[in-house]
């Protein structure tokens, strides 16, 4: 049904339940409309898709703004508005659905109130549904005419047909990085999916309304999806949720041992004489010494130059192509010199300028008659506050985030508007309120030798790229630092978070010596990482690391390990939508062997479970999943979960082993099972695994079991008598000993392994394993903490597996010591009432050179 509305301008012309099947068809058939009312000549229906073919008009929420090139506008001979209504949806760009199509015709800019009130309106999803299935024109064209965006109906937020309810379990919440994930893998589904925190609902195929959820570590939230493969889509939306569970943890786990280790006592370098002394927060360790260079707070003023809408709308969709361009180059470059883990901050960023919020804002604002440099920096400011007032300084950073990305489609909108500063020519140390983390990814380390920030935090993408960079760091400086005249001659130790100004020689001349003795030390653990970890006195510790793929396995031969100590094999479950095979299983294990050559390799089974979840197992729901069914609990349940890995693992023995090895010889892999607490436990797995061995004809395996829980350590005597190994846990020992969850961020500090009762556990497990000729290892932090290795080896531990770059460093700090000294300072932090009297040892004992020299502390 068509139907010409007389009392707009431009001409409104609507089309009900009109069923296009592709882009193209719907922008023909508007343009038709046009036609037909005289309003353009029909080759700007051409011009319509030319325009399509280099920008999606996709405005967000299901409406579609299709127009013609700019320089087509003779083709208009009146201006106008086509409606096509389209129940069914057509599909229009990237997994996104159109339902109202609204065709321009612009001859001037007389269409703008008419665009004001569209792009208020798509703010209403309510009333959007609403218009989407309706029978009557006028109530279309009242919503295009209405002066004011109509009111939301009221009401509690409402789920989608299939729904998924899920507690955030990273531990700094929901921030860019794994939400954009989450809108990657949901943009590539059909189905509309949301995501619901109590009252807020937010579109998951848009990153800043995730974002703005605010949603903390703790929080419930319902996932929520319906239309064309609803239940494939949320199947596929919770797994890459719930995927992302396990690396969230340990990059967490990681960023709290670096800051235990800079919040313990640091023999480091003190000043002798009185410098001014600048504090702020430790980001990046390392000492750096030189003059500041300060790069003032600029104030950027946008101009507002308000142009047609076309145009403008010609400028910004160039800008976000270049910035997306220069995104992705940035993104490939911080790859191969930094490693995929930074390089993940810029291709978040992508997600950010593509976000639909964004650019309807902008949009809004540029119908409302702003220029579009004015109206995209707005749109940037708005949303960037929004973010930094939700009280959550994860989310504040990534507003400096948005505010980065934002600089660059200013930049690339006019350069007119292109910020920066010059460096000077010496090598300096650079003070700044904030640094973008863009900015801070292409610094030199030869020309800026120090970073210090009045902002930020350590947790801010510009902290983790100094940190990776190696230039020493500190954030939260405070205005003070601004103050600080150009040229002034500083210290910056990025280990405390102190900046030194104005030392005096004899300072900076022992600052210089003690960095050179630090340097030196790290060059010589550098030399002599592929040296066994033997102590002065002769007892020597297996080195292995904790590796996931078969593609870390040459970085981490390179730092000086002897093997994989631990190879946690539920990332193979977890980043996927479905169960991996045997025969893929197989491929991985073989894979892993082949790259370590014949040095040995401990594999855990599958560990799901408490923080580990896995959406498309679909495990019921546990009110407390940490004390529930895991680990070994669940593969006891669930052998078609077990046996095929078991049946790929031996497989791969079997077919790694040499051919010329003798009958009996063991492959250099070794299983191990995690969450044992029993002794029936273990002897049900061991009859499990000779069963599947004896079918695939595999060599015999070693068959270790993690300690995990108190209950293992205790009776460790009387499990060494069915296992063959023993592998501690300690962050998971340390949260059950402790009764300290680890998600819970309020409680993570006192988590701390270094807890004589934790000791006090790995020390009977060490007692329990020497009963029966047993080896034990270790594969938790500690592990791979100078300091905590050498506890451990005094406690007798035999093995430690630990994050590649922490190698060289145990190595070196086990070959300075004797064990019958470290057994003392064991001994001795065994009997202290607390983990901070613990940690207070290594001070004590780098100071008096105790355990380190050959005498007992």
């Amino acid at each position: 049904m068509l139907a010409p509305t007389p009392t707009f301008s431009p001409r409104l012309l609507i089309r009900l339940g009109a069923s296009p099947a592709t882009k193209e068809a719907a922008i023909r058939e508007a343009a038709q409309l046009l036609v037909a009312a005289g309003c353009i000549d029909p080759a700007y229906g051409e011009s319509m898709l030319r325009r399509e073919g280099v920008a999606n008009t996709y405005l967000g929420h299901g409406v579609v703004i299709p127009h013609g090139m700019v320089d087509d506008r003779h083709l208009v001979h009146e201006s106008g508005l086509a409606v096509l209504q389209v129940p069914g949806g057509v599909p229009w760009h990237d997994g996104q659905t159109a339902h109202l199509v609204v065709a321009i015709a612009a001859q001037s800019d007389t269409h703008i109130t008419v665009l004001r009130r569209l792009t208020r309106l798509i703010q209403d999803e309510a009333g959007l549904e609403r218009l989407r299935v309706t029978d009557r024109q006028e109530e279309i064209a009242a919503a295009l005419s209405a002066e004011a965006a109509p009111s939301p109906a009221a009401g509690p937020a409402a789920d989608l047909r299939q729904r998924f309810d899920w507690t955030v379990d990273y531990p700094t919440g929901l921030h860019a990085r794994p939400a954009s994930h989450w809108v990657e893998t949901a943009r590539a589904c059909p189905a509309r999916i949301q995501v619901r925190h109590g009252a807020q609902v937010a579109d998951a195929k848009n990153l800043i309304a995730l974002l703005q959820l605010g949603l903390r570590c703790g929080d419930a939230v319902v996932i929520s999806a319906e239309g064309e493969d609803e239940a494939g889509s949320l199947a596929r939306i919770c797994a890459a949720v719930t995927g992302l569970s396990a690396g969230e943890k340990a990059a967490a786990q990681r960023a709290a041992e670096a800051a235990a280790r800079a919040a313990g006592p640091v023999a480091g370098w003190n000043p002798a004489g009185s410098p001014r002394i600048l504090p702020g927060l430790p980001a990046s360790p390392g000492l750096a010494i030189g003059r500041v260079h300060v790069l003032k707070p600029a104030t950027l003023e946008v101009p507002d130059e308000p142009e047609p809408l076309t145009s403008g709308g010609d400028r910004l969709h160039a800008a976000l192509a270049t910035t997306a361009d220069q995104l992705k180059a940035l993104a490939d470059d911080t790859e191969r010199r930094l490693g995929k883990a930074d390089a993940g901050i810029f291709r978040a960023q992508g997600e950010l300028i593509a976000d639909t919020d964004l650019i309807t804002l902008v949009c809004q604002l540029m119908v409302e008659g702003h220029g579009v440099a004015h109206a995209w920096n707005q749109a940037v400011e708005r949303m960037a506050g929004q973010l930094s007032a939700l009280g959550n300084p994860v989310l504040a950073a990534r507003a400096a985030d948005l505010r980065d990305v934002g600089r660059r489609v200013l930049a690339a909108i006019d350069p007119a508007l292109r910020r920066g500063q010059a460096l000077p020519d010496e090598p300096c140390i650079l003070i700044a309120p904030d640094l973008a983390p863009s900015d801070t990814a292409g610094l030199d380390p030869a020309r800026v030798i120090g970073l210090a920030t009045a902002q930020g935090g350590p947790t801010s993408h510009t902290a983790i790229l100094a940190r990776t960079l190696g230039i020493p760091a500190l954030v939260a400086g405070g205005p003070g630092l601004l103050a600080l005249v150009d040229g002034t001659a500083a210290i910056l130790d990025g280990s405390t978070g102190r900046l030194y100004a104005e030392p005096d020689e004899a300072d900076r001349a022992a600052a210089e010596a003690w960095r050179a003795r630090q340097q030196e030390a790290a060059a010589a653990e550098a030399r002599q990482r592929a040296e066994p970890a033997r102590t002065r006195d002769g007892r020597t510790l297996a080195i292995g690391a904790n590796v996931n793929t078969p593609e870390q396995v040459p970085f981490a031969l390179d730092q000086g390990a002897e093997g994989v100590g631990l190879m946690r094999t539920e990332f193979l479950f977890l980043e996927r939508g479905d169960t991996p095979g045997e025969d893929e299983q197989y491929e991985t294990y073989r894979a892993m062997l082949r790259a370590l050559d014949g040095r040995p390799l401990i594999v855990r089974t599958l560990d799901i479970g408490g923080d580990k979840q896995v959406a498309h197992l679909h495990l019921p729901r546990e009110e407390n999943p940490f004390l529930g069914v895991r680990g070994a609990r669940l593969l006891l349940r669930r052998p078609d979960l077990m046996e095929p890995q078991l049946r790929a693992l031996y497989r791969a023995a079997r077919d790694t082993l040499p051919s010329d090895a003798p009958g009996g010889k063991e492959a250099p892999l070794s299983i191990m099972m995690p969450m044992i607490t029993s002794v029936p436990e273990v002897l049900r797995l061991r009859e499990t695994c000779e069963r599947i061995r004896a079918e695939i004809g595999a060599p015999p395996v070693p068959l270790g079991i993690m300690i995990e829980v108190p209950a293992a350590a205790i009776q460790a005597d009387v499990l060494a008598r069915h296992c063959d190994f023993f592998s501690i846990g300690t962050n998971d020992l340390t949260q059950y000993a402790l009764a300290i969850d680890r998600q819970n961020t309020d409680l993570a500090p006192e988590a701390d392994s270094l807890h004589p009762a934790v000791l006090r556990l790995i020390r009977m497990t060490c007692e329990g394993a020497a009963r029966h000729g047993r080896f034990v290892g270790v594969c938790g932090g500690i592990a791979g903490d100078p300091f905590g290795a050498c506890l451990l080896a005094g406690l007798g531990v035999d093995e430690l597996s630990m994050t590649p770059r922490d190698v060289p460093g145990v190595k070196a700090r086990l070959r300075g010591a004797d064990l019958a000294a470290l057994k003392a300072l064991a001994e001795r932090a065994c009997g202290l009432e607390d983990a901070a009297a613990v940690r207070a040892l290594e001070s004590a004992a780098v100071q008096g050179s105790a355990a380190f020299q050959g005498s007992a502390a």
